[in-house]
């Protein structure tokens, strides 16, 4: 196979470029356009929300949804190490203090045991952030948030379309948020969103990413905001994107299924667990955990060498440099995820791949053990 094969390509086959047309047509291609409030309401109907508040990236979505939470400075929330840095970042931003738990080796979802000993006089919330193809359990995140009356924030960036307990990811954090980044299950290119059930925590989150303008003078302001505002042009690929969701899961767990008959006899991998008793694996993305001390650094460089792209896990928050700056996390160890880190990597599984170069990939990683 001659050409390369990026960890990701995304699916544009809908009714995007209709959809597009029309924004041009008609010339509304800002925020303001027709697009962006059927798209929050046709993202709510698929995950049970009552409000919907488009933004122009995860990382908006996650900045709104905290600040919305009116935590104040000293406020502790809890939140898995193994995440993405937007997690962390829209904490500290907003004053609060993030508080960390390691994850399970199996899922690679947030440690619930060490959530429940982590819980102090300061905890105000819990972020759960659901990892790569299944969910956190979150039953018994639940329960604890309401046995110590604790905000649930729910990171449902890389969920959209799994389900927990056959409810939909999303639907269950007093304030949930979605990234439509291009790796997403639907893209807008950039963009997510924002969505609760509570009528007022929807209103604030509307001010916030628009500059905090008073509907009744403008430019007098009360509060800080920003200019998270997604355009109607996203709006419109996102429509489109959400009419395809049932086919693009169907085909996440193919290419999941399909590189787990191909890998199953590695003894140097451990692969993704394909379900668990609340959750069938949605392969987010493909991801690996090497054994055998084989470093994912090697392994990756060895990969692309055959023209094959790959990407590291997660770099644990408690070892990131700019916290570690900052006072915070020093001397703290979360084993798991330092080691899913050191040895953890997901391969080429973007709904654009084929099953022929699937094939391919798993044929080079195969020979890198023989």
């Amino acid at each position: 196979m001659n050409k390369f094969i990026p960890v990701n390509t995304p699916v544009l086959d809908g009714n995007e470029k209709k959809y597009l047309c029309e924004c041009i047509d008609t010339g509304w291609i800002s925020s303001e356009g027709p697009f962006v409030k059927l798209f929050e309401s046709a993202m709510c109907a698929k995950v049970n929300r009552k409000y919907g508040i488009a933004v122009a990236n995860g990382t908006a979505a996650l900045d709104i949804a905290v600040k919305a939470l009116n935590l104040k400075d000293g406020d502790e929330v809890i939140v898995p190490t193994f995440t993405i840095i937007s997690c962390i970042q829209a904490i500290i931003k907003n004053g609060a203090k993030p508080v960390l738990v390691d994850c399970n080796k199996d899922t690679w979802n947030m440690n619930v045991a060490q959530v429940a000993e982590k819980i102090t006089s300061k905890t105000k919330a819990i972020m759960i952030v659901h990892i790569y193809g299944l969910p956190v359990d979150i039953e018994p995140i639940a329960q604890l948030a309401k046995q110590h009356n604790l905000k649930i924030i729910e990171d449902a960036a890389e969920m959209i379309g799994q389900t927990y307990k056959n409810q939909p990811c999303g639907s269950f954090g007093d304030i949930s948020i979605f990234s439509f980044y291009p790796n997403k299950h639907i893209t807008t290119g950039e963009g997510g969103m924002v969505v609760t059930n509570n009528a007022q925590l929807a209103e604030k989150c509307c001010e916030l990413r628009n500059l905090c303008f008073q509907q009744k003078q403008r430019f007098l302001h009360e509060d800080l905001g920003w200019n998270y505002r997604m355009t109607n042009l996203q709006a419109a690929v996102g429509v489109a994107q959400l009419e395809s969701l049932d086919k693009h899961i169907k085909r996440k767990r193919e290419i999941g299924n399909l590189y787990n008959t191909l890998l199953k006899d590695v003894d140097g991998i451990q692969l993704p667990l394909k379900q668990t008793d609340y959750a069938e694996n949605v392969y987010w993305v493909y991801g690996i955990v090497l054994k055998n001390a084989k470093c994912a650094k090697k392994i990756s460089a060895q990969l692309a060498e055959k023209g094959i792209g790959s990407r590291p896990f997660f770099y644990p928050m408690h070892k990131q440099p700019v916290f570690n700056k900052m006072g915070l996390f020093n001397n703290e160890q979360y084993l798991v995820a330092e080691n899913l880190a050191e040895y953890g990597l997901y391969l080429p599984s973007g709904l654009g791949i084929s099953d022929d170069e699937i094939k391919y990939v798993a044929d080079v990683l195969i020979n890198l053990f023989l």
